[in-house]
């Protein structure tokens, strides 16, 4: 029974996979790790970066602007 409700959600995607459903390359969320400014991830390994979608939702939302004078949330 292959039934696709029955399989569990991906926990973690891998960078290519955070970037595709992001709409942006692997590169641009590396300079976004690099500069400190991107999505939260989950350092698996040196060599092994992942993303939670629930973090890609929350990182996008924080982003959601109503106007092009919107600078969004005072820190």
């Amino acid at each position: 029974m292959n039934d696709a409700a029955a399989t569990p959600p991906r926990l973690l995607l891998t960078e290519a996979e955070a970037a595709r459903a992001l709409g942006f390359t692997p590169r641009f969320l590396q300079n976004r790790r690099h500069r400190g400014d991107g999505p939260p991830y989950v350092l698996v390994s040196a060599r092994a970066v992942r993303y939670r979608w629930s973090d890609l939702e929350a990182w996008t939302a924080e982003r959601l602007r109503t106007s092009t004078s919107d600078a969004g949330k005072a820190a």
